[in-house]
């Protein structure tokens, strides 16, 4: 075992680092990182940094850089030193196995009588690729909880700091508001008994989860889950924990300390986002939130009036898993923001298509549910502007009429 005042030593100038994020972030880890001003020299940090999650920046000076596939408000700060990656998880996955990563920076649970480490809730990405990666530097976490997975990893393969607790990462239960309840009422008549569900943190998609407790035979399959998905257990709206398999989990203290006895499973991005997978989960429908979709049905879900404000994320791959297993893909969104209507006219778009019109069947706002399947382009608009906020659709039609 070797203390945190040694630690550093291994991690060498002019390197690539990978730090766990999502609910698997050191605080300890990243604030030894910055103490020693500028002791690490030209480090390339990297990893999955999750907006309104993670906030340690990890630049530790002015000759560190961090490559992110999301930006968050703390990367943003430091943009100049920071490169963003536009990649699905698929495709991050991809990207780590074509790059020399020399240092993993992370937290893991205390070892099982088998002297394995679990992973814990972040089992997405380091579950799969700490074999090659050389210098392993762990945070042994007593608050991480040892969850059911195949991948762990032997605390013989580590270079321990010292064990020490620290609460996990994580956002609070969700509380249902007005505009959340009446976007899951308009999603019910899509999901019936035995589906499969796939969605994203966030009120949205967890109201919408809360709103299923009376549903029976529901399984998860999904990148990350929260606290609905232990609610929707505990209903019985979920069989059992086998019935629920994720990547990560972000959520409250009592939604982690459930998670062993629970019997959720957790796997890395190579088997939840299988497109193989996917298609096999008959019926999977994926329901996704979205900063605004237009009149064609293209959906955006990464940049605001404001600036960029996530990544593509899963989006791609659960979407097109839904389609290869007969599924549906669902956005849903709430019909305006503080700058006005989120169903906008095409020209008005402020960032890139994150989802293509082909790959978007319904779109759902708390006016209503836009069944977009079998429309024309003409139809695809006026079905749009139907869910759109009242004070917006007239401005709406008169777009329309440029494309229709």
């Amino acid at each position: 075992m070797r203390g945190a005042e040694t630690l550093l030593d291994f991690i060498k100038p002019d390197t690539t680092a990978f730090v766990q994020g999502c609910s698997g972030e050191s605080k300890l880890l990243a604030e030894l990182v910055n103490q020693p001003g500028d002791r690490l020299r030209h480090i390339n940090f990297t990893g999955i940094q999750v907006p309104g999650v993670n906030c340690c920046d990890w630049l530790a000076n002015d000759t560190c850089t961090f490559t992110t596939f999301f930006i968050t408000p703390q990367l943003m700060s430091e943009d100049h030193r920071v490169r963003y990656l536009p990649y699905s998880y698929t495709d991050i996955l991809a990207h780590f196995g074509t790059i020399a990563i020399d240092t993993a920076l992370f937290s893991v649970s205390p070892p099982d009588k088998n002297g394995i480490c679990s992973f814990g809730t972040t089992v997405d990405f380091l579950a799969e690729i700490w074999p090659k990666i050389p210098v392993r530097l762990a945070h042994i976490n007593p608050l991480m909880p040892q969850t059911r997975s195949s991948h762990g990893i032997p605390v013989s393969e580590l270079v321990i700091m010292s064990e020490a607790p620290e609460p996990l990462t994580g956002v609070p239960p969700t509380t249902p508001d007005k505009i959340a309840s009446a976007i899951a009422f308009h999603i019910q008549d899509y999901i019936q008994d035995n589906t499969t569900l796939q969605t994203g943190l966030g009120k949205l998609p967890g109201t919408v989860l809360l709103s299923l407790k009376d549903r029976k035979g529901l399984k998860i399959h999904s990148g990350l889950i929260g606290d609905e998905a232990m609610d929707l257990l505990r209903s019985g709206a979920i069989g059992n924990g086998d019935d629920i398999c994720a990547g990560v989990a972000i959520g409250s203290p009592d939604f982690y300390e459930a998670l062993p006895a629970s019997g959720i499973r957790f796997e890395p991005v190579s088997h939840t986002h299988n497109p193989q997978i996917l298609a096999g989960r008959r019926g999977l429908v994926a329901i996704n939130s979205a900063l605004e979709v237009d009149l064609f049905g293209q959906v955006y879900s990464e940049r605001s009036s404001s600036g960029w404000t996530s990544g593509i994320g899963g989006l791609r791959e659960f979407t097109r898993g839904a389609k290869a297993a007969s599924g549906l893909r669902i956005i849903i969104l709430p019909a305006t923001h503080r700058y006005g209507s989120r169903i906008i006219s095409p020209f008005e778009a402020r960032g890139p298509v994150s989802l293509n019109r082909g790959d978007t069947d319904i779109v759902i706002t708390e006016y209503g549910a836009a069944d977009l399947r079998g429309l024309t382009v003409a139809e695809r608009a006026a079905r749009l502007i139907s869910i759109a906020a009242p004070d917006h659709r007239e401005a709406l039609e008169r777009a329309s009429h440029e494309f229709s």
